[in-house]
């Protein structure tokens, strides 16, 4: 959540920050009136209790009808007004908990539209023949099966099988032994159910709730994102500032319901119910966040250019910008059987906003202070063999294997058509 001791002091500053990612100006204004509200009705809360306890005493040494009838009335004062002061804090948290992070000042202001192209990497090569899209390839290779799975499970969702299964694998553990031999994070394998508490210190809930998979009856939610459970590794710690920062990775399946999807990326392995990734968490303190956050960026562009798959980094705006960060580049990979280029990675800097709902902190200088948080996809597993099998494809509809996932894949240069 957002400092709400800056919201107080430096009202004006946060509307015009938050109007910008798209948050209506009389939401805010609302949520300053419960807050002043709160706190004064807090305030006289307090009073009456302490009018209590002075009363309790002067009946210890004389007790008087007047007294008793002072001493019951104030009970049921402070009950009716503890009641009230508690229906304003609920009101004002569940407004606090709806805000999303302040957005960074480099972030150009408006909606998707206003995204900014920061680079780009490698060549489109043009190709003599007409780039069968991976759904299709897919099906030619026998290299993974749709339908089945539909049959299995349902719609968005997807068997991997022979060499589509291998290639997969390499892609895991290629990127796994990079970012662990050569980036210096360390592997984790995380629990894939979750509860709430650490869905709320991620940011996902209350606000999400509708895009992840629940079990009835139990708190527990099925992993959207290894994010969430490496962020909460610390929930409720005190971190030593000269450990900072702290990298993980992890490989893992991510649930998705995509209740926001409806029609778009039907088909082929854009958009799954069930989809594997890599990912990577940076713990920082707040001095090196934004100087870590490039480097978390440049890490998920070397899989790419490993690949020699081209890509462009852009800046998120405002209002494209997700809920918990600060600020976000996405890397987007191009896709010629789609002629155009699609996400493939996610690089924010969260800031303090989710350490604050997870109370991470560390101590420098004998004074302690909120981590910064920071989350990478370090690549989408799908969306790579999506990748390759567009960008690798020759004219007879063969895949050529890339360089770097030979010594993964037995050594075998093609998959042949």
């Amino acid at each position: 959540m957002i400092d709400k001791k800056k919201f107080r002091n430096d009202f004006d500053l946060v509307c015009d920050n938050l109007v910008s990612r798209g948050v209506k100006k009389e939401v805010l204004i609302k949520l300053r009136h419960l807050d002043i509200t709160y706190r004064k009705s807090l305030q006289y809360l307090e009073s009456l209790k302490q009018k209590r306890n002075i009363t309790a005493s002067e009946m210890k040494l004389k007790k008087s009808a007047p007294l008793k009838k002072e001493m019951k009335d104030l009970k049921n004062e402070i009950e009716t007004y503890s009641i009230k002061v508690n229906l304003i804090k609920n009101e004002s948290d569940v407004l606090y908990n709806s805000l999303p992070n302040l957005i960074n000042s480099s972030s150009p202001v408006g909606d998707e539209t206003q995204n900014h192209i920061v680079r780009t990497w490698g060549e489109i090569k043009k190709k003599n023949f007409n780039v069968k899209p991976h759904w299709e390839i897919t099906e030619l290779l026998n290299l993974a099966d749709f339908d089945r799975a539909a049959k299995v499970t349902g719609r968005r969702f997807v068997f991997y099988k022979n060499i589509g299964a291998l290639l997969c694998r390499a892609l895991q553990n290629y990127m796994l032994d990079t970012h662990i031999n050569e980036h210096n994070y360390i592997e984790m394998v995380p629990p894939y159910l979750l509860n709430n508490e650490s869905m709320y210190g991620s940011g996902q809930f209350p606000k999400f709730k509708d895009d992840v998979f629940q079990l009835k009856n139990n708190e527990w939610t099925i992993m959207p994102t290894a994010e969430i459970p490496l962020i909460n590794y610390f929930r409720d710690e005190i971190l030593d500032v000269t450990k900072l920062p702290i990298n993980f990775t992890a490989m893992s399946p991510s649930f998705r319901s995509e209740s926001d999807s409806a029609g778009r990326d039907t088909r082929g392995l854009i958009r799954l119910h069930q989809f594997n990734k890599v990912e990577m968490v940076k713990i920082t303190d707040k001095h090196s966040s934004y100087q870590e956050l490039e480097k978390l960026t440049s890490h998920a562009e070397r899989i790419l250019q490993d690949l020699n798959l081209p890509y462009q980094v852009v800046l998120l705006s405002t209002e494209d910008t997700g809920f918990s960060s600060a600020k976000t580049y996405d890397l987007e990979v191009w896709l010629p059987g789609q002629n155009k280029y699609r996400e493939i990675s996610s690089c924010s800097n969260c800031e303090s906003f989710q350490a604050r709902r997870a109370m991470i902190r560390y101590k420098e200088n004998g004074l302690l202070d909120y981590v910064h948080t920071l989350n990478g996809t370090g690549i989408a597993i799908d969306r790579a063999v999506a990748a390759i099998l567009e960008n690798y494809q020759t004219n007879d509809g063969s895949i050529i294997i890339p360089e770097v996932l030979k010594p993964y894949m037995n050594n075998i240069d093609i998959i042949e058509g």
